[in-house]
């Protein structure tokens, strides 16, 4: 097996008394989809922060490409190659969804070239449009983002993530507040973006990610309560008692 592209070793976090995770260690295999699942309230956000650099464990670490990036700013996991996109879409509602995707490029390739006339960047705005293309959007290229649909909208934030090339790229809850119509897309958008890249995805609706993900991570009460294929998390014992349990 190769080794993984991303690892949490023991990662624990408390507020005060509260103990949001407890210990969880997982590794993720690289060019791998995988999803984290569970009920509300499992630790899933929780965990997805973490790995993602927003927040730093009370203990544990987390490893990227065998380097230790725990407590790491930010905006240093871009560079090393990781993205994400949260829960709530985060776009310039203002501009354009071409200039949504031409200054995120602008900005991780030419980041102190403020004096370059923006018309002269022909091969950053070639990039978006190209980014455009890869999450469905190039036709709409000249429309506010604020006129999007919600579903349209996460398709935007993606090829935001997509503009710094990632490596691995993380996705909470992609497809949250969408229509059936909108979820469709956006499962198919992962699949083609997990073809080329390791792409971790957090959800809650197990049903959804067990036709396309490779691999399940299963949370409960902030603990790592099982891990496989699909076809194991599906049949395993524990799992079915606490979908069940919670209504999932």
């Amino acid at each position: 097996m190769s080794a993984p592209i991303l690892a949490a070793e023991g990662v624990t976090l408390r507020y005060g008394k509260f103990l949001a995770l407890s210990e969880v260690s997982v590794s993720f295999a690289p060019n791998t989809l995988t999803a984290i699942i569970g009920p509300n309230g499992a630790g899933k956000s929780t965990f997805f922060n973490v790995i993602s650099g927003a927040l730093r464990p009370s203990y544990g670490r987390v490893m990227f490409e065998g380097r230790d990036i725990t407590g790491s700013p930010q905006h240093a996991f871009a560079r090393m190659g990781i993205a994400k996109s949260f829960q709530i879409t985060s776009v310039f509602p203002q501009l354009s969804t071409h200039e949504n995707v031409r200054v995120a490029v602008q900005m991780r390739s030419r980041r102190f070239d403020i004096l370059t006339p923006r018309d002269s960047l022909a091969e950053l705005s070639d990039k978006a449009d190209q980014l455009l293309a890869t999450v469905g959007l190039a036709d709409a290229r000249r429309r506010p983002a604020a006129d999007l649909a919600h579903g349209q909208q996460r398709c935007l934030e993606i090829a935001l993530a997509l503009a710094c090339d990632p490596k691995l790229l993380l996705l909470d809850e992609p497809t949250a507040g969408m229509s059936p119509e909108e979820t469709v897309v956006m499962m198919g958008l992962i699949v083609r973006l997990a073809a080329e890249r390791t792409v971790v995805l957090v959800e809650h609706k197990m049903k959804l990610v067990m036709g396309i993900c490779q691999r399940v991570i299963v949370l409960h009460h902030g603990e790592l309560l099982a891990e496989g294929s699909p076809e194991e998390v599906r049949a395993n014992a524990e799992v079915k008692r606490v979908y069940l349990g919670q209504g999932g």
